[in-house]
């Protein structure tokens, strides 16, 4: 494990592998281990990066008041900390909304950009019901007792998970915070990025599951397809919001190919 230190918030992330720098953001309810699949495929030609956002894993606690612009500085930090220079960014879900951040405050930082099954916000990629309905789930979820807190998000497979993969998201889930859940939702139900994207100058890979209905391809994936200027659309068949878990081998392949042609 590494670790840096952003304003008194220890930051630990993974690195494996030698080669151009592949930095890995996963989503909520979720830390590092959620690349385990791309860490181990593709640390014979990356230097990949897996961190623990701040908050989860092996991460420090967040504040109340720490926003979106916190995270990507943090994930400044473990790039800079890296010292390979720009990097292929690549963010899942939650993630992807932090790694845009990243860009709009970090642009030389960025290589490329690979946004998997993400979101521009909610507020910038779902209907306003959609992003009540979702606030709320999580509001239940954050209202039972701290015993019994063990959140779990809907549909994130198109069909049966591979059993590994539901083990590992179970563990993950029980070792998610309260804060930590809250402070994702508060950001992601108000974040709107869809001014950023018409400015992204730097080679994007949209990695979409085609039956993903957390992030459909149509209501999100076309719209950012259309509003970035060099972005290219890969939809991995029957795979869900968890494209990288439930299809490891085409997810990999489809990675690898596009990072390594832009190294």
């Amino acid at each position: 494990m590494h670790a840096v230190r952003v304003d008194g918030i220890e930051v630990a992330y993974d690195r494996v592998g030698q080669g151009p720098p592949l930095v890995l953001a996963h989503g909520a309810t979720t830390d590092a281990r959620l690349w385990r699949p791309q860490v181990a495929d593709l640390a014979d030609e990356f230097t990949v990066v897996a961190w623990d956002e701040p908050g989860a894993g092996r991460s420090s606690d967040v504040p109340p008041s720490f926003v979106l612009a916190d995270y990507a500085r943090c994930l400044a930090a473990v790039i800079e900390d890296v010292g390979l220079g720009p990097a292929h960014v690549a963010g899942l879900s939650w993630g992807g909304t932090v790694v845009l951040e990243l860009y709009r405050h970090h642009p030389e930082l960025v290589r490329t950009l690979v946004l998997v099954d993400t979101y521009a916000g909610w507020k910038g990629s779902l209907p306003p019901a959609e992003v009540r309905s979702r606030v709320e789930g999580a509001e239940r979820m954050l209202a039972v007792p701290a015993e019994e807190f063990a959140p779990t998000m809907p549909a994130l497979f198109a069909g049966e998970p591979p059993a590994e993969a539901v083990r590992l998201l179970s563990l993950m889930s029980g070792d998610t915070r309260p804060q930590t859940l809250r402070n994702q939702l508060t950001n992601m139900a108000e974040a709107d990025q869809r001014d950023l994207l018409p400015r992204i100058e730097v080679p994007t890979l949209l990695l979409w599951g085609e039956l993903d209905t957390r992030s459909p391809v149509e209501l999100v994936a076309r719209p950012f397809l259309e509003a970035i200027p060099d972005a290219t659309l890969v939809v991995l068949p029957g795979t869900g919001h968890f494209s990288n878990i439930e299809a490891p081998e085409p997810f990999n392949r489809t990675l690898r190919e596009f990072c390594r042609a832009r190294s």
